[in-house]
């Protein structure tokens, strides 16, 4: 009886984690091969992308998934303005609710703003013009505002507008802010708060966090760290027309508009451009905050390579999260090796093929930095100028066949970094890593613990080189240690190098 117990409560408790897989199915039951999707990752050139993941969805079914380790299912990733998408999802539902229209204007949320209604076209600047990155202003507001400005609605609103609202296409990261921030007004919660029971909880989806301002706003325009499925899972929802699991979650007509063409980024793009250009995909129209593509697709996407690609033609889902230095190229591979390998019908079983595509994804990973140099018992230390990164100290010492890292921040906290040669050292820190968004008044540190991987090895020497791997980001840091300095190179910036140097030469 005891055991039949334990037995059911073992069985109650899977529940809400089985409850959160997609269904599952082949790549040739869901009519393409097996073949075509290893060539198609194959194809990728890993020096221009990284790959950290990727999920083929077709007829509602994970047909394949990987991902490079040390990245991994469970684990969130930065994606930074994908998270649009969801800000427009929240919109969404706050228009079915009657909680506003897209034609209210944006001034008549913030009464307290009222000094700046005479500043010219404010008044006329809607809700839509939010959703549609058509704003009017002449320059995107958005670093002078979250690094410098502690109140960012303002920032936004003071922002002069030079053209017509509605009329121009900038791309306006800051504008999505306001939405989240409308959303906070009408509603009383976050907009994270917001989704969780209308999005969140149908979708089967727990561990996301959104960062937020000052105000405990949430970002809205970037800031989302979500895992790879839960966003095939809002995939999916805008694929078949705010439907999950047979049920209506978000409003089809919803749907509709926010991935219809409202304007268009280059109105005298000529037809070639559109269709063969090197930036085609950047330049088909945009939606409520999602992009049109090329092949009737649209999509969600976010730097340095993070992507919903939805393709109603071919009922088919593809996420990916990456560090890509050639945007364009993530969907010229999409569009060349992929696209064409999709059949009407469902294809015989080919279990070879199944069985090596399977080995092939299981075995993804980004490998440590290595070279031939042998290991060598290391112990350094430096004291170090004021810097960006308010790193006061870094000291590297050996520890066995391995190595650890101490970084000292002004504040005099220690945070030690566990590294291994020729392999991973994995483990959590406190300390924020690489980010774009780094220098942002946001409460990003609060998000800690975040999952690093380090690694070490020698250049020479005197020489050593260390990455520190983020990978609940897209980005690593890549310290070379010489004895004048510490070079940074943040992985999203591969060009620049950041010297740290000594306070004292002597230390």
């Amino acid at each position: 009886m005891k055991k039949q117990l334990l037995v059911g409560l073992l069985y109650l408790l899977a529940i809400p984690a089985l409850s959160q897989s997609l269904p599952r199915s082949t790549p040739e039951a869901e009519g393409i091969s097996s073949e075509a999707i290893q060539k198609y990752i194959e194809k990728i050139d890993p020096k221009k992308h990284e790959l950290h993941s990727y999920m083929l969805i077709r007829h509602g079914k994970v047909i394949s998934e990987a991902w490079w380790k040390p990245y991994a299912a469970d684990k969130v990733h930065s994606m930074y303005s994908v998270s649009k998408s969801w800000t427009s999802t929240a919109i969404g539902f706050a228009v079915a609710e009657k909680r506003l229209t897209v034609q209210d204007k944006v001034l008549s949320f913030f009464p307290e703003y009222a000094d700046l209604k005479d500043k010219p076209f404010i008044q006329d600047l809607r809700v839509q013009d939010l959703l549609t990155m058509s704003v009017g202003h002449e320059k995107e507001p958005l670093r002078s505002v979250i690094v410098m400005q502690p109140d960012w609605i303002r920032g936004f609103l003071n922002h002069p507008i030079v053209s017509k609202p509605g009329t121009k296409f900038l791309y306006n990261t800051l504008a999505t802010y306001m939405l989240s921030a409308i959303i906070q007004k009408v509603t009383g919660e976050t907009t994270l708060a917001y989704l969780k029971p209308r999005l969140l909880v149908p979708l089967h989806i727990t561990g996301i966090d959104w960062e937020s301002d000052q105000k405990g706003i949430n970002v809205g325009g970037w800031g989302i760290r979500v895992k790879t499925e839960d966003m095939a899972k809002l995939g999916l929802l805008y694929l078949n027309k705010g439907k999950f699991e047979g049920k209506q979650i978000l409003p089809a007509a919803w749907v509709e508009e926010a991935t219809i063409k409202h304007i268009d980024q280059e109105p005298d793009a000529s037809m070639e451009k559109r269709t063969n250009g090197p930036n085609a995909d950047w330049i088909q129209g945009y939606g409520y905050q999602f992009w049109r593509s090329r092949h009737n697709s649209f999509r969600g996407d976010g730097a340095f390579g993070q992507y919903i690609l939805m393709m109603p033609e071919q009922d088919a889902v593809l996420i990916i999260t990456s560090e890509s230095k050639d945007l364009p190229d993530d969907l010229n591979q999409v569009w060349q090796h992929l696209l064409p390998a999709f059949q009407v019908k469902a294809l015989a079983p080919n279990p070879k093929a199944l069985a090596t595509l399977k080995q092939f994804n299981a075995s993804r990973k980004l490998d440590a930095p290595t070279n031939d140099l042998p290991f060598k018992s290391i112990q350094s230390a430096i004291t170090l100028e004021k810097n960006q990164f308010d790193f006061a100290r870094m000291q590297i010492k050996s520890k066995g066949d391995a190595a650890e890292l101490t970084i000292t921040t002004k504040d005099s906290i220690q945070h030690k970094f566990k590294l291994g040669f020729r392999t991973w050292g994995i483990g959590k820190t406190n300390l924020m890593g690489p980010y774009a968004l780094r220098a942002a008044r946001v409460d990003l540190a609060k998000k800690a613990p975040f999952d690093y991987a380090g690694s070490y090895r020698m250049l020479d020497d005197q020489s050593i080189e260390i990455t520190l791997r983020y990978f609940e980001s897209p980005h690593h840091w890549t310290f070379t240690w010489k004895p004048e300095a510490v070079e940074v190179m943040n992985s999203f910036e591969p060009g620049t190098k950041i010297a740290l140097k000594p306070l004292d030469a002597g230390h």
